[in-house]
């Protein structure tokens, strides 16, 4: 494919969190970034128009979002996923975090049992833990370099009295897009115990290879959808994203909860950008989905060829690499020092998603070929001696 609109754009000296905070945050010196989930592409040239647009109107007051928009998201779910919805069905929030935390305050008291699957992004574990609930884990288990769900212990922890249930779907840091029949099994399930489902699904629109990613809101509409342009089109600082729920009774008592806690709307900037987005995107994406294919190529081959004894859980959605390590039986502390010292280069540690994620590295390949080589030549520095 002509990747002919997408741009690699240099980060260094933007204020940027990814490029120009590691050396601090990892405590090192002229550490590669390949870390934090936002991609080195630059945008869609009709998101960054659309901005230009607004900001040559000198009055940033505030704003609420247009009919327009409402049908932009609309459209994309209906192209995209087959997804039928609605203008009341869709709710604009900050960001999915913000939604998980609001959504378990909405739904579950403190005490209640709220469920995830490690290894798993990390605000879900603080989201859960510093609202005061009691997270109950139904770790996923790898095989064949995929990870799959216990769902004897799935069932298990449902029958135990959880009353919330946090799916990432794309799973984040695994990759993995759940098949119809797992995403199907699981709304079954969450049905016939009645747990409401809060599905992170922010990576749907980036599936790789032709894998086809299927909202459990289909097929429960028990549940709450959170959906966002950020990771997608990267715009993630903009705090844009969207909750989507069929049930007027859950819409609503999110909604309440969101009043509660004083947020009424987007900043004016968000509005537009994400309109442009889910309007005009679609060809940038196409083309931002082969690079990543590509670079998923050369991590894949790469490791298998100069590091052996590491193996690649290869994503099947987003820019993010699931890295396993533990084939070098060092410790994660001793990873992390020789990513540091040895190979200068900044991957986010297996362990901040959870136990399950020790020995483990999720890099951030959402760059240009040439990062990610040099990236890889750094990973091979860091436990060359170890081959």
């Amino acid at each position: 494919m002509d990747n002919s609109n997408i741009n690699f754009i240099e980060r260094r000296g933007t204020g940027s969190l990814k490029w120009d905070h590691a050396d601090v945050l990892f405590n090192g010196e002229g550490l590669l970034p390949m870390w934090v989930a936002d991609m080195d592409l630059g945008v869609p040239h009709q998101v960054q128009e659309a901005l230009i647009e607004r900001v040559n109107h000198p009055i940033f007051g505030y704003a609420r979002p247009h009919d327009s928009l409402y049908d932009a998201v609309i459209n994309w779910m209906k192209d995209k996923h087959n997804w039928t919805i609605n203008k009341d069905q869709v709710f604009f929030s900050s960001g999915v975090v913000p939604s998980i935390a609001a959504a378990i305050n909405a739904f579950t008291e403190p005490g209640d049992k709220v469920m995830i699957q490690s290894p798993v992004y990390a605000p879900f574990y603080s989201c859960i833990n510093e609202n005061n609930r009691t997270l109950v884990d139904n770790p996923l288990i790898i095989r064949d370099n995929r990870l799959e769900i216990n769902y004897e212990d799935f069932e298990n922890k449902l029958k135990d009295g959880v009353k919330l249930f946090i799916l990432c779907s794309p799973h984040n840091p695994g990759g993995m897009v759940w098949s119809k029949a797992d995403i199907t099994r699981m709304a079954e399930l969450c049905k016939e115990y009645d747990v409401l489902i809060i599905s992170d699904e922010i990576h749907a629109d980036l599936n790789l290879y032709g894998n086809e990613h299927t909202p459990i809101a289909k097929l429960n509409p028990n549940s709450i959808t959170l959906m966002a342009p950020s990771k997608t089109f990267n715009i993630a600082g903009l705090q844009a994203s969207l909750a989507i729920a069929e049930n007027p009774e859950i819409m609503k008592k999110l909604t309440g909860q969101f009043l509660k806690q004083g947020f009424y709307g987007l900043n004016v900037l968000a509005y537009p950008a994400m309109e442009a987005a889910y309007t005009y995107g679609a060809d940038w994406l196409k083309e931002a989905v082969s690079v990543i294919e590509d670079n998923v190529e050369l991590v894949t081959s790469f490791i298998n060829d100069k590091l052996p004894v590491v193996k690649v859980i290869k994503p099947e959605a987003s820019f993010l690499v699931w890295i396993d390590l533990r084939g070098l039986d060092i410790t994660d502390s001793e990873i992390t020092k020789r990513l540091i010292q040895k190979g200068r280069i900044a991957l986010e540690p297996g362990a901040k998603f959870g136990k399950a994620g020790s020995g483990f590295v999720r890099m951030n390949i959402g760059c240009s070929p040439e990062t990610v080589k040099e990236g890889l030549n750094r990973l091979y520095t860091a436990f060359d001696d170890l081959i």
